[in-house]
């Protein structure tokens, strides 16, 4: 009896290897449901116990063969991936909400874990991306430093709000006043302290320091650069890497007609970290300011030439991450007067 192959598919789209054995796991702080399908299994095994990594463990080391491991992401995904990820020839974490699937039909933990299963065997799973590797760890801590900024941003906009709408201060406002001053400073101390940190790291790796010779981007914008690409070969090529930071559309096309375009899934820190680079170029005399000037040179409207500034930066520092060199400015006008 011929056994038909099944390919997966990796998140560039291209051909894997095949594996023996498909495991998908719901894990949860109480229970884990656990769905196991092989080569030759039409249906997955399912089975439902208390959370223990131990057993899950055992479990997985019984599997002869190659073996693929998928879970979605959570909060729990990345320390559940660091203790499987020497478990299994490939864990792949995907993205729920690619997962249009799981939200037909009855929902429990265990008939999660079956379609997830399927769906991993057939190979139609958005990874999400996960590493090992150290950078991620700094790409945890950018992401909690994102959250104190946002926390701090908030309360500081509750107090100015407070003192615009509280010109009589009665002892409510007072109290909330003191309060929210408290916050202020714990904010500006914690703030302080992911900084200084992301200071001592830029000195040591030298694609921060790369980083920063664009003009624009400075020590902390190359440090959440690093954190949140962590390896730049797993984009295949620069549009791409685009397309992640958010500088690019989709076209929405269908029978032969356009119905509009739409914006991908992307990293929202990456694309604040270019647009806020491409402003501050644009205020100095240097060759990406130059290239601005050539845009508007050739009638390309203020904001769309701002926003082709910051693609330009995101396209130069995606280079610089792949090759690992220092940033090497193209100057416009030199290039203007040989073709001239």
């Amino acid at each position: 009896m011929l056994v038909r192959k099944v390919r997966q598919r990796t998140a560039t789209g291209k051909s894997a290897v095949e594996y023996d054995h498909y495991v998908a796991i719901d894990w949860s702080l109480k229970t884990m449901a656990v769905a196991h399908m092989s080569r030759r299994d039409q249906i997955p095994r399912i089975f439902e116990r208390p959370s223990n990594l131990k057993e899950l463990k055992t479990y997985l080391g019984s599997l002869k063969g190659r073996t693929m491991i998928t879970f979605e992401e959570s909060g729990t995904a990345h320390w559940l991936y660091l203790e499987l990820v020497d478990d299994a020839d490939r864990v792949l974490i995907c993205d729920p909400f690619q997962n249009r699937l799981l939200f037909h039909g009855p929902k429990t933990d265990k008939i999660d874990a079956g379609k997830l299963c399927e769906l991993l065997r057939t190979g139609l799973l958005k990874e999400v991306y996960h590493s090992d590797s150290a950078l991620y760890e700094l790409r945890l801590l950018v992401s909690a430093y994102e959250d104190v900024v946002r926390s701090g941003v908030r309360v500081l906009n509750q107090k100015a709000a407070l003192q615009l709408g509280h010109r009589d201060k009665g002892n409510g406002a007072v109290f909330v006043g003191e309060i929210l001053k408290e916050n202020i400073d714990l904010y500006r101390r914690s703030k302080e302290q992911y900084e200084q940190r992301f200071h001592g790291f830029a000195r040591r790796n030298k694609l921060v320091r790369f980083q920063r010779e664009i003009d624009g981007i400075g020590t902390i914008g190359a440090v959440k650069v690093v954190a949140c690409v962590v390896d730049a070969r797993r984009f295949p090529c620069s549009a791409k890497y685009l397309s992640y930071c958010g500088l690019v559309k989709h076209e929405k096309l269908s029978g032969g007609r356009t119905y509009g375009w739409r914006k991908p899934r992307y990293s929202r820190v990456l694309k604040s970290v270019y647009k806020t680079a491409a402003l501050a170029a644009l205020k100095g005399n240097n060759p990406i300011r130059e290239y601005y000037d050539h845009l508007l040179a050739q009638g390309v409207a203020e904001h769309n030439a701002r926003h082709a500034v910051a693609r330009y930066i995101a396209r130069i520092s995606y280079g610089m991450l792949k090759s690992g060199t220092h940033y090497e400015p193209y100057r416009w006008r030199d290039a203007e007067r040989k073709s001239a």
